[in-house]
């Protein structure tokens, strides 16, 4: 019998973490970190906090954009899976700074200031693009799949820059419509991913047929 050593996925382990470097150059959350917090005017946000005499401290704007934006990456356009993946999930703790808003401040920031939220959004997509850092397994939510940029579409014209603004703003339009959307509903984690569950193991299993009845009939030729 093969004696192999045991699967330690599932359990915990207690390691120091130097958030500053589990954001690795070259990646998209890399971009996404470094343009909040060097290339956008977030001072359109200021005017919605008058907190500075009195209240509990915001979060910052820029914290906010990056988990938001980062999860749309990944598929996750619920204000719940995102703070929640900012307590499990290291990426996300790095680009926040270990912050951890509940998803109530989420969902608040993204329904109060959408319209300052959208067009900043747009600006993020417009200079990943431009560096190659879409790929087809980002932002692919609801008719908004953003594939990667290819070198022969994109030359860089007025007329072209033109082009790419409207799509990705519709696109990211769509995607902050969907998640104000999402809150309203009564969706569980729990559930989407038991559906993505599902779907992974049809799949599997749909394969295994087909390499299953492949082997046999390359194994016994008529």
């Amino acid at each position: 019998m093969a004696n192999y050593k045991p699967d330690l996925s599932c359990q915990n382990k207690f390691i120091p973490i130097d958030f500053s470097l589990q954001i690795v150059p070259g990646t998209f959350e890399y971009a996404l970190a470094h343009i909040v917090d060097n290339c956008l005017d977030l001072s359109g946000f200021d005017v919605w906090y008058s907190n500075d005499n009195k209240g509990a401290a915001a979060y910052p704007p820029s914290v906010m954009l990056k988990i938001i934006l980062f999860g749309y990456s990944r598929g996750f356009i619920t204000s719940r899976r995102i703070a929640n993946a900012c307590k499990t999930n290291i990426t996300f703790m790095s680009l926040s700074g270990d912050a951890q808003p509940h998803w109530t401040s989420i969902a608040k920031f993204v329904s109060r200031m959408k319209e300052q939220i959208e067009p900043l959004f747009t600006q993020i997509l417009m200079i990943c693009d431009d560096e190659g850092l879409i790929g087809r397994n980002m932002f692919a939510i609801d008719g908004c799949k953003l594939k990667s940029n290819a070198s022969k579409e994109w030359s860089g014209t007025h007329d072209e820059l033109a082009r790419k603004h409207n799509k990705l703003q519709r696109a990211s339009k769509r995607i902050l419509a969907r998640h104000e959307a999402q809150d309203g509903l009564n969706e569980t984690e729990i559930n989407h991913d038991l559906k993505q569950k599902e779907k992974l193991d049809k799949s599997a299993e749909k394969i295994a047929e087909f390499l299953k009845d492949n082997l046999i009939s390359h194994q016994n030729p008529l």
